[in-house]
């Protein structure tokens, strides 16, 4: 039997230690898109000039985008994030739990920070969606 993979169902739980004291989840996503993730580089290598490929493992962050409906109240978190983060002087560590409950599967995303982000909506005959980029130290799989 062939899995359900909606995204409808998915839950994503953001938290701020310092700013929020219980975790917050995002809600109202964009039409077409919740969140984006780059693909993580595993490895360095470089050829030698007699034709081995040497090669070893490298720390790399994980880069997500997650974009939210202009109408989102979750929009409001990052703002306070970068409002709170610009009037300290100072970074808050992210975290977040990603339940995808049509998988089966809960990835565990640790020690991130609020990369990037439009400081407001764009406008056209409507607001635009908001992109919101956080580099993440790690993710970890696992099942639900």
């Amino acid at each position: 039997m062939a899995l359900d993979i909606t995204a409808a169902n998915a839950i994503f739980t953001l938290t701020v230690p310092g700013l929020y004291n219980a975790p917050v989840t995002l809600q109202n996503f964009a039409t077409d898109h919740a969140w984006d993730t780059a693909e993580q580089v595993c490895s360095e290598s470089a050829m030698s000039i007699d034709g081995y490929l040497n090669a070893g493992w490298v720390p790399t962050p994980v880069d997500q985008t997650i974009v939210l409906s202009a109408a989102s109240d979750s929009v409001l978190v990052f703002e306070a994030i970068l409002a709170a983060q610009q009037t300290a002087r100072a970074l808050y560590r992210l975290g977040a739990e990603i339940t995808l409950q049509s998988t089966g599967r809960k990835y565990t995303l640790v020690n991130g920070v609020l990369h990037a982000l439009a400081a407001m909506p764009s406008a056209g005959r409507m607001l635009a969606d908001r992109r919101f980029s956080v580099r993440w130290q790690a993710v970890y799989p696992a099942g639900v």
